[in-house]
């Protein structure tokens, strides 16, 4: 099956350099380019996407704009915000916004390539970890950070549940959850399953940013 992938910059040569590394495998192709968000918008009403790769700072409409209109669509592209380290505050309101992941600009290829196909597979490409690391670093912009956990549908979680959840936003994997709290990693991907539709989240990515916003995690990872 091929992946079906959008470029979104507003560099031309940028855009040149990740086609010709798409374009020489397999299993992708570039179906679309779009040099800022209202373009973007414009193509994907009438070509069908599987990954977007989002520049955040263009012109007319930026990347976090564009990534939460695309993500309120029916069926939305997955959307893999392309950011630079200076600009993380973009990349943690991209993640806000619905993108599932975010990756350097000046990515490795092989990287980006497993980054696309993880992405096209339902995962969330950035390492819970590395999510983490970016909001230890903005969790004092949070609204809630410092408070008791406020966010009423975590009412809804078993304690098994919030456990957890508490993990995945510290950037464990779901064998080392199984190995924390001496259940089979079958299990822990059940748990995961059911605290994302009970909180009505699409992937772990998310998971962590709700558990900074509500306070459940604080900034350093711990609960």
């Amino acid at each position: 099956m091929t992946i079906r992938v959008m470029l979104v910059d507003d560099q031309v040569l940028l855009r040149t350099g990740f086609r010709m590394v798409l374009a020489a495998q397999p299993d992708m192709e570039v179906v679309a380019e779009a040099g800022d968000g209202v373009e973007a918008l414009q193509v994907l009403r009438s070509t069908a996407v599987d990954v977007v790769l989002m520049d955040v700072r263009m012109p007319k409409l930026d990347g976090v704009e564009t990534t939460r209109r695309i993500c309120q669509e029916e069926n939305p592209p997955k959307v893999l915000i392309l950011t630079t380290f200076d600009l993380d505050e973009y990349a943690f309101s991209g993640l806000k916004a619905g993108a599932s992941g975010f990756m350097l600009k000046d990515v490795p290829p092989a990287e980006l390539l497993h980054a696309i196909r993880a992405v096209h597979s339902g995962d969330a490409v950035v390492a819970p970890s590395t999510t983490r690391r970016l909001l230890d670093r903005f969790a004092p912009m949070l609204p809630s950070a410092g408070k008791e956990p406020q966010h009423k549908e975590l009412e809804r979680l078993t304690d098994r549940e919030r456990e957890v959840m508490v993990l995945v936003a510290q950037g464990l994997s779901n064998g080392e959850i199984a190995a924390r709290l001496v259940l089979s990693e079958a299990t822990v991907k059940t748990h995961v399953g059911r605290i994302l539709t009970k909180l009505g989240l699409r992937d772990r990515v998310q998971v962590v940013v709700l558990a900074y916003e509500t306070g459940l995690v604080r900034a350093g990872g711990h609960g």
